[in-house]
């Protein structure tokens, strides 16, 4: 177990737009069971047992999605599972989380973890994150990198300098971010062997972060250095009404990119899916001969690399190629394999025609 000043804070607020029409506003994607029979923030969790207790775990969601997080965690303190009065990115709740921390234990070093990750490799998983906690101790702003798998342009890079070792458990100085690329850009990186995925896994002293975050987003900082203590009754109410104007930023933009402090854990090791799109789950799950992938019951007839996820019905697939198929009690998706990265235009469309009960 870690430092008892070791905390984890696992950022759940997120609606999972594009796992529609799996993912809604009270069933989102970090609480699907995609993988196996644990839901992805139930396995988050248990990756983080070993490390940190539970009462020393604390989450970030929404209003919406509260009541089943604390139905699925009931390890985790009920009080510690904090919901968001309005989405602000992750710079404000990171700042939240950090000032919440602080407020009762002024040394407290956090680690912030999404809830909606893929990890299958949680012994060297567990072994960088202690080293990220000894060198968040040493007040440095600490980021995880994945070594890239393909030339992928739909995550953030980070470079790292020449001759680094990667799973060295030794921080390595981050040379700078680099935003999603194209695809010609993405091979670059790829081929250069220095560039690698920014997972979003995060460690720093909490009171360290807040200092950052008063240089770098200072509107954000004044608005959280109003709220009370947690442990305040008022706290809740002043939460309500200072949240919703921090700014919509995410971290990487408002303070990593900027701030002269970042060390990074380049990890070949540690095998990480963020699982984005349903073609990233069809990537993961078993093939069969003709690249097929399924949950549930499917019969595929001169049919290739389709994807279908379905619940007590059989799904036929006849003379099709590279279609996601996916079905609920009151929605049906099929969609281009290619176009998953865009289904949350469908939620968008939902939106804008007032159909909350597909939301």
């Amino acid at each position: 177990m870690m430092d008892e000043r070791c905390y984890a804070v696992i950022m759940a607020g997120g609606r999972g737009t594009r796992f529609w029409p799996r993912s809604r506003k009270r069933h989102a994607k970090q609480v699907l069971k995609v993988f196996g029979d644990r839901s992805l923030i139930q396995q988050t969790v248990e990756r983080l047992l070993p490390l940190v207790p539970a009462e020393r775990i604390w989450v970030i969601t929404n209003h919406d999605l509260r009541p089943e997080i604390a139905r699925q965690l009931p390890e985790v303190p009920p009080r510690q599972i904090v919901a968001e009065p309005a989405q602000r990115n992750t710079a404000p709740c990171i700042g939240l989380a950090a000032h919440i921390l602080r407020s009762f234990d002024p040394e407290a070093l956090m680690g912030v973890f999404p809830a909606d990750h893929l990890i299958t490799t949680p012994k060297p998983f567990q072994r960088l994150v202690r080293a990220a906690y000894r060198a968040a101790a040493r007040n440095h702003l600490v980021v995880f990198g994945i070594r890239p798998r393909w030339a992928e342009t739909g995550y953030g890079y980070i470079e790292f300098p020449q001759g680094f070792q990667p799973d060295a458990l030794k921080p390595v100085p981050v040379v700078r971010f680099r935003e999603k690329p194209d695809l010609a850009t993405a091979r670059r990186y790829l081929r250069a062997g220095r560039f690698y995925w920014n997972s979003g896994i995060f460690f720093w002293r909490a009171s360290v972060f807040l200092e950052e975050l008063e240089k770098y987003l200072p509107e954000t900082a004044r608005l959280l250095a109003q709220l009370p203590r947690f442990a305040d009754r008022r706290f809740a109410a002043r939460l309500r009404e200072i949240y919703p104007r921090c700014e919509n930023i995410s971290v990487d933009y408002a303070v990593l990119e900027k701030s002269r402090n970042v060390v990074g854990f380049p990890s070949n090791a540690i095998e990480w899916n963020d699982v984005g799109s349903w073609n990233a789950v069809y990537e993961l799950l078993p093939h069969d001969a003709d690249g097929n992938a399924a949950r549930g019951d499917a019969l595929f007839h001169a049919s290739s690399g389709n994807y279908v996820d379905a619940e007590n019905k059989l799904v036929a697939l006849l003379g099709v190629r590279n279609l996601i198929v996916v079905d609920t009690p009151d929605a049906l998706l099929v969609a281009d394999r290619a176009q998953a990265q865009k289904v949350g235009e469908i939620v968008k469309a939902l939106e804008k025609q007032n159909r909350e009960d597909l939301l």
